[in-house]
């Protein structure tokens, strides 16, 4: 039966009342807030919110990092009737000028100064801005509310009348906007309604047969859907709890602390976690680098064994106890019973990395327009490479052009103050169409081969997948990023920055006497032994694939240079701009 948002938390309060649905670290120690609690801290924020002006349908914008006053901020603003907004912390002035105005915002909560200076700054520009609210701190600013003060301003409004904005929401009705990350131009904002939000967590939460007992750790931003689903409407189902990563440099410490039982990344955070894992590996006695190697094949033979359904083979738990269970304790994995990875495409050779650890990472496909996953790999059900089934009670078709389209209760209302782009995406049947390429085996396991939009077509005509190439080049230890380049040209280049895990090791293979990034990306010596690491690239390649030219980036792609969005993703519009000077010199 469709419900809404706070259908799902009131039930959460009292189903699960005392067990703790978040965590935070307060004074270095984790502080436990139950369900019950959170629910009440909800209806409080709700009420302060509309003290300070939020009508029904009136957006409120949330820029800050992970914390419990992002999700109290989220779930108040939809409790009393608004429309939540989530920004990025990396977003520009100008870039939180469009969203707070876009969406109507009578409210814009900020985590701290640096995110307020942002709102001054053009809060001119915002004549429907009626507050900030402040996470952490004070302002002499009038309009400026501090944390700290909603408590007082929630006085002033019944209860009855929160009652009353409850009431009058449907499961139908909008409640959120997840803008996209804009890639190609002004982001998008994606109308989820109550139920898109609720039946996806709710079918997610079973596929994974998540439980009260589960710990997540939220650290992916979450105005990203995936985030959001994974911490914060899916432990709703089950009375799981979340547990805020104090920052991204101190999640592994996180990690092994929190120990989860579900960890979901984006594939850049697993390519991290992949190169300080060599890099350590590097640095072991020749007797435990043979015992690794011997364990990873057993690994990969065994990961490989379980997707058919045949037995591992026989020296696997010998394997898992000298290698597996040590790495996994490593990384605090040790509880994990799920990982997964979403949001942009990874590499084979990252899965297979992790697979011949005994690290199986579970594909799950899915955009923003379809409330986070439309297939989902699961332990019972994966392959390596494949983004998996898809979720039950949907649908995922291929159309003739190679698009994948899907359909359900998951899909969104359309994209807010845009008819236009609301009729390109979705259909007058209810299909969606993703913009990515892919293929659906026998079995149905949905394969992405690359964006619609992406695809590079060269001047002699052929279509040539860009990610699969870049997958490869990265997957080479000297090689952290890569952008291939070549569309309506006559052949490939590619844009690639060092691996700074690896550069010291690197340049010795080089003999290279460059000791930083820019240095090493100048020198001939480093330059020809990443040409020679490209060759074998190129080999296993067809020829129409293969990279003829390459530039050394001297410093990585990066969110801060605009290259990369706050989820990691590619801005190849961005980066072919920003670059163009060096791209046109490899086709002088």
């Amino acid at each position: 039966m469709p419900r809404t948002v706070m259908d799902a938390l009131e039930s959460a309060a009292e189903r699960f009342g005392e067990l703790p649905a978040y965590k935070a670290k307060v004074g270095g120690e984790w502080k436990a807030t139950s369900w019950s609690e959170y629910r009440d801290r909800v209806r409080r924020t709700a009420r302060a919110f509309m003290a300070l002006g939020l009508e029904p349908g009136m957006g409120i914008s949330i820029v800050g990092a992970n914390c419990p006053e992002w999700f109290l901020a989220n779930m108040g603003a939809i409790y009393a009737g608004g429309v939540s907004t989530g920004i990025y912390t990396t977003s520009s002035a100008e870039q939180c000028r469009y969203i707070v105005g876009h969406n109507d915002s009578a409210i814009v909560v900020v985590e701290d100064e640096t995110q307020l200076a942002k709102v001054l700054a053009v809060r001119g520009d915002l004549p429907k801005l009626r507050a900030i609210v402040m996470m952490k701190g004070a302002h002499e600013d009038a309009a400026v509310c501090s944390w700290d003060a909603l408590d007082g301003l929630a006085g002033q409004v019944p209860e009855e009348k929160l009652e009353e904005r409850i009431a009058a929401q449907k499961p139908g009705d909008l409640c959120e906007l997840i803008y996209t990350s804009g890639t190609t131009a002004d982001p998008k904002g994606v109308m989820l309604s109550h139920e898109n939000l609720t039946w996806t967590a709710s079918t997610a939460a079973k596929a994974v047969m998540a439980r009260s007992s589960d710990r997540l750790i939220s650290y992916l931003p979450l105005s990203h859907i995936a985030e959001q689903l994974v911490s914060l409407h899916m432990p709703m189902t089950v009375g799981a709890c979340s547990w805020f990563a104090e920052s991204l440099e101190k999640l592994g410490d996180d990690l092994r602390e929190v120990k989860p039982t579900l960890f979901v990344a984006v594939p850049r955070v697993w390519e991290k976690i992949q190169a300080k894992m060599v890099a350590a590996g590097a640095q072991n006695s020749k007797l435990k680098k043979m015992i690794a190697s011997w364990a990873r094949k057993q690994g990969l033979a065994g990961g490989y064994a379980d997707q058919r359904g045949a037995a591992k083979p026989m020296l696997y738990g010998l394997a898992d106890r000298l290698v597996f269970s040590k790495v996994r304790d490593k990384l605090g994995f040790d509880c994990v019973r799920m990982v997964g990875t979403t949001a942009a495409p990874i590499s084979r050779e990252t899965l297979e990395f992790f697979l011949s650890l005994g690290i199986p990472i579970y594909e799950i496909y899915g955009m923003s327009e379809c409330t986070g996953p439309t297939t989902l790999s699961l332990p019972h059900r994966y392959r390596t490479g494949s983004a998996g089934p898809a979720l039950a009670g949907t649908e995922v078709k291929i159309a003739e052009d190679g698009e994948v389209c899907m359909r359900g209760p998951h899909v969104f209302k359309g994209y807010y103050k845009n008819e236009a782009a609301t009729r390109e995406t979705l259909d007058d049947e209810g299909w969606l169409h993703s913009g990515d390429i892919g293929r659906i085996d026998e079995d149905g396991f949905l394969y992405i081969t690359d964006r619609k939009k992406e695809l590079i077509i060269t001047a002699g005509g052929e279509n040539i997948a860009p990610q699969m190439i870049e997958g490869k080049l990265r997957a080479m230890k000297v090689i952290g990023q890569a952008v291939v380049i070549g569309d309506r040209r006559k052949f490939l280049t590619a844009l690639v920055t060092l691996n700074p895990e690896h550069l010291e090791a690197e340049t010795r293979a080089a003999g290279s006497p460059a000791t930083t990034m820019a240095e090493a990306a100048s020198c001939p010596k480093m330059r020809a032994h990443v040409d020679g690491q490209i060759d074998r690239v190129n080999a296993a390649l067809a020829r129409v694939q293969t990279i003829k030219k390459f530039t050394i980036l001297p410093r990585e792609l990066s969110i801060e240079g605009g290259e990369l969005t706050p989820t990691m993703k590619l801005k190849r519009r961005v980066v072919n701009e920003k670059y163009s000077t060096e791209i046109e010199k490899m086709y002088e």
